[in-house]
């Protein structure tokens, strides 16, 4: 089994903010989320990518995973971020805006070329409807050796407004969001769903939560502190999960049963299958544990 990181709550802040940075490094975030793309005004982006670097290289994190967000690699501003952290070393580089897997790959030979650690990963935002029509190929870069692939974030607002979905219509987006999950499942990278923009609507954050766990997303981008418990809450296994993913490693583990393909367990007919995600689901809570979260 690849090494299983708990990715429930991402949280995005703007990286000209060095307040906010600051006190990133205390919160129960498993992503601390740094952008350099559209929470950073245009004449701040050379004062921003500094920081960042800085904030990067000088560690502090402890557990929590660090990635940036920079801005379209095509551009100036793109470079200049990937020349500024491929030496910071983040855990991995969002590429915003991807339309296919060769915007990717060529990021991951630019890191490679400028001596990033072999270690740091590459997200990429699907946020357009061609790279929701693309999304198993640009997933597909995870297989590439240049790919350096690891995870799909979604950008519903994006999403929403290219598609002309009337606002906070998410259902109407839910073949899009499982086309997206599809292709991450596929290629065995992890998706991420999107933000809820209303910081007002508690109980709406809570549900689309659960919604997206029920879809089989990893965790959710957040835009506000204030989202880090709901989502560690809802994307991670609870008690009662936890105690029957121990009982079905248990039973096949009985001696009685090493050889058999199917059992009843509680109830129900459970098959061999299930024994990985159970051990995926203890995995999984073992690696919230050591973050303390």
């Amino acid at each position: 089994m690849s090494e299983i990181r708990p990715r429930r709550s991402v949280l995005a802040m703007p990286g000209s903010n060095a307040r906010a940075l600051e006190k990133a490094r205390t919160l129960a975030a498993d992503v601390i989320l740094i952008d350099l793309e559209d929470g950073v005004a245009p004449a701040r982006k050379d004062d921003a990518r500094a920081l960042v670097a800085a904030a990067v290289s000088a560690r502090g994190f402890g557990p929590r995973e660090v990635v940036v967000r920079i801005n379209p690699p095509e551009t100036e501003d793109g470079e200049a971020d990937l020349a500024a952290l491929a030496g910071a070393g983040p855990d991995a580089i969002l590429v915003p805006k991807v339309r296919s897997s060769d915007a990717l790959i060529a990021v991951g030979s630019r890191l490679r070329r400028l001596g990033a650690p072999p270690a740091t990963r590459i997200w990429a935002m699907i946020e357009t409807p061609i790279a929701v029509v693309n999304a198993a190929e640009i997933a597909g870069a995870a297989r590439d050796v240049d790919g350096r692939l690891a995870a799909l974030v979604v950008g519903p607002n994006d999403l929403v407004k290219a598609a002309r979905i009337r606002p906070l219509g998410r259902a109407a987006l839910r073949t899009w969001l499982m086309t997206i999950l599809a292709a991450a499942r596929a290629y065995e990278i992890e998706a991420i769903d999107g933000v809820f923009s209303r910081l007002d609507d508690a109980a709406g954050f809570e549900a689309e939560c659960t919604e997206g766990r029920d879809l089989g997303f990893d965790g959710k981008m957040l835009i506000h502190p204030s989202q880090i418990g709901p989502a560690n809450a809802a994307f991670g296994p609870d008690e009662a999960e936890i105690a029957a993913a121990r009982r079905v490693v248990a039973a096949f583990d009985a001696p009685e049963n090493q050889a058999r393909g199917v059992i009843a367990l509680d109830g129900r007919m459970v098959e061999r299958l299930h024994v990985e995600a159970a051990r995926r689901t203890l995995t999984l809570a073992e690696a919230i544990e050591r973050l303390g979260a």
